[in-house]
């Protein structure tokens, strides 16, 4: 008999301007150097990938992923044993919403255990083809890539890589013999299936040439080449691996495949750690693969990237920074290949901006200093031949929410000789950092702790940041292309300390235009969906600027703010310099889930506990429609939607393996 697991929960409702002068340079700093001139391709963002990062819809919250940019995730099997939840159909629309491209298919995550159950490859078949039927009746079928098996090294196949036995010769040859005979039994289900293999704990030079070969003469070749990284010797021999089997396609005469490190990151010290993370970015962003960041703690969370469900580790903002990066990689030198100070850099000729995320020591404990080289100017006519600088900051905080990133310093730096060199003094190790260069236009300092600029925010339809001459905007530039637009969108990302009312200040122009009224209206959205539209009074010219403050209600930690075109005509047509944060006042109604108005059914049951709001909770809520709580008597003031916070725990491992990291956001 199965046991029965239930989510228990606790219900809630909840109805200064100063220029630094540029560092100092200390002698014999390592340096960095990026230099614009060397395009290497656009951004991949293929670093960007979880395994077993999502988990229900909501879990996390759609804040979290979206300004991740993601790529890929891997998820368990359809209806698999071996979690709970993360089920790849059932997370595939809220990943598909964010952004997400690929969702891998854990197909032996049927199994209950860890090794995986190994009943014979027939039993297996059997469960092959239900998993492909799903997989096909689904509306995102064409997001998914199937892994047949996972670390078949550590699983049925344990000697793979003994090769100086015949026991390693003959799991090899069982492991292909199985490979190359539920690859044909998914693409009899799926004619137009993605399979991505073999997927090792580790890339072994030997397994893959004899893999591959096998493969290309059976005519079973994997459409994503996947393996894992999860050793120290990524820092030392990533490079290798992955021109040893782009060496191998070559000498075979077989067309590069993408290619998908579908678990990365050691068991311990990297995760959720900045200043570790951007040594993996960098190398998989610089042989543009995609990959995951490997699942050593809980689940649903983004692999130690949320906390919380809308919380952000000081991780999340490393990653944010990367996929926030547009246009075009460029080279970056650090002062060893394999050393552990790492940079990613990128130029986009729209914005006209640069952006450098770097970091990484020997010792955790080191604080050292840098010097970032930026040359290759000569390619970048607009970006003057005087450049602004921004540098920020952000700490290890562990599985705890992160303060955000810190502003470390900014300056001024005239060009000599085609480069600048800025100093980045008392770098932590454990800490990451992000350099913002863009031309010497800035009015006013980019240090404030509740002011977002629109020229750094996400942009998106026709909107752009300026390149006119236009006076009295803040920071270094602003936005535009709203007039005209339908899809003009500047997406901000802010931070709240607690649920409750904000008050979102949106400074802006909305000078004369021929045939458009003198007022104007936008729409402001939060989370991706509309929240309201707000009339704007006309200014006298482009180069005045106005303010509107609307009240919203914002979810403690991570929120997104978008400013949108929407009408047909050019009443929308606005610049957008910045939004502004403050906390502000309203009605915050509360609902105990154990409050005595309220309706249980089916198991669902009160259960002390000092850690829960009021000291007790409502538990044993779910794993059956009977299973429920209705909240009576909510009172509002007046029809209308009602922003609602509920506060849970889900600390149950369902009906999955007994070692399952189980989701406590």
């Amino acid at each position: 008999m199965k046991k029965r697991f239930f989510v228990s929960v606790v219900i809630t409702f909840l109805v200064c301007t100063i220029f630094l002068q540029p560092s100092k340079s200390y002698a014999a700093n390592p340096q960095l150097a990026v230099d614009l001139s060397a395009n290497t391709g656009a951004v991949k963002h293929g670093a960007s990938g979880f395994l077993y990062g999502l988990g229900d819809e909501g879990i996390p919250t759609d804040n979290m992923i979206a300004p991740l940019n993601p790529q890929g995730t891997a998820q368990k099997a359809p209806d698999g044993l071996q979690h709970p939840n993360g089920d790849a159909l059932k997370i595939a629309p809220q990943f598909k919403r964010n952004g997400g491209k690929d969702i891998q298919i854990y197909m032996q995550d049927i199994y209950k255990q860890w090794p995986y159950d190994n009943l014979g490859i027939d039993d297996y078949l059997s469960k092959v083809d239900v998993m492909v039927n799903k997989v096909v009746a689904d509306a995102n079928r064409s997001m998914y890539v199937y892994v047949p098996f996972n670390e078949p090294n550590g699983n049925w196949y344990s000697n793979l890589l003994n090769y100086s036995s015949s026991t390693g010769s003959t799991a090899r040859q069982k492991f292909f013999s199985d490979w190359k005979t539920v690859y044909e039994r998914i693409r009899s289900i799926d004619a137009s299936a993605r399979i991505a293999g073999p997927n090792l704990t580790h890339y072994d030079s030997q397994f893959h040439l004899d893999f591959m070969s096998y493969a290309k003469t059976n005519h079973v070749l994997p459409d994503v080449m996947a393996w894992h990284e999860l050793q120290n010797d990524f820092f030392t021999d990533y490079y290798n691996h992955y021109n040893h089997y782009r060496g191998i396609e070559a000498s075979l005469g077989i067309s590069a495949r993408p290619i998908a490190i579908n678990e990365y990151a050691r068991s311990s010290g990297d995760l959720g750690v900045p200043g570790n993370l951007v040594q993996w970015i960098t190398r998989f962003e610089n042989t543009k693969v995609d990959a995951m960041l490997a699942y050593w703690t809980t689940a649903g969370a983004l692999n130690d990237l949320v906390t919380e469900n809308n919380k952000a580790t000081g991780g999340w903002w490393l990653y944010k920074w990367y996929g926030e990066m547009t246009g075009n990689t460029v080279t970056v030198t650090p002062p060893s290949v394999n050393g552990s100070l790492q940079g990613l850099a990128s130029l986009d000729s729209n914005k006209r901006q640069a952006r450098v995320i770097f970091g990484g020591s020997t010792t955790s404990t080191d604080v050292f200093h840098t010097d970032v080289v930026v040359k290759g100017f000569e390619a970048t006519p607009y970006l003057g031949n005087s450049v602004h600088i921004i540098v920020w900051g952000v700490d290890n905080s562990g599985l705890n929410p992160s303060s955000g990133p810190y502003f470390v310093q900014e300056g001024d730096y005239n060009v000599a000789g085609g480069q600048i060199t800025v100093p980045v003094n008392s770098m932590k190790a454990l800490s990451a950092y992000h350099m913002m260069i863009t031309p010497n236009k800035d009015l006013s300092s980019a240090n404030s702790t509740t002011r977002y600029e629109a020229e750094y925010a996400s942009l998106s339809g026709t909107a752009f940041v300026s390149s006119g001459n236009n006076a009295g905007y803040s920071g270094t530039s602003f936005v535009e292309g709203y007039g005209s637009s339908t899809n003009a969108s500047t997406s901000f990302v802010v931070t709240a300390p607690t649920n409750g009312y904000y008050n979102v200040t949106l400074r802006y122009s909305a000078g004369p235009l021929s045939e458009v009224p003198v007022n104007r209206k936008i729409r402001m959205t939060l989370g991706g969906s509309p929240i309201k539209d707000i009339s704007l009074t006309g200014t006298a010219d482009w180069n005045t600027w106005a303010s509107s403050t609307t009240k919203v209600f914002l979810q403690a930690g991570i929120n997104r703010i978008g400013i949108d075109a929407y009408t047909t005509d050019d009443s929308d047509a606005i610049n957008v310099d910045y939004i502004d944060i403050q906390a502000t006042t309203g009605t915050i109604t509360s609902y105990e889930a154990e409050a005595s108005g309220n309706t249980r059914g089916g198991a669902a049951v009160i259960t002390t506990d000092l850690a829960a709001s009021g000291g007790k909770y409502v538990g044993y809520i779910g794993l059956g429609a009977a299973n429920t709580l209705t909240i009576n008597n909510v009172a509002v003031s007046a029809a209308g939607t009602y922003r609602m916070a509920i506060t849970y725990a889900n600390g149950e491992l369902g009906d999955g393996a007994t070692n399952y990291n189980s989701n406590n956001c």
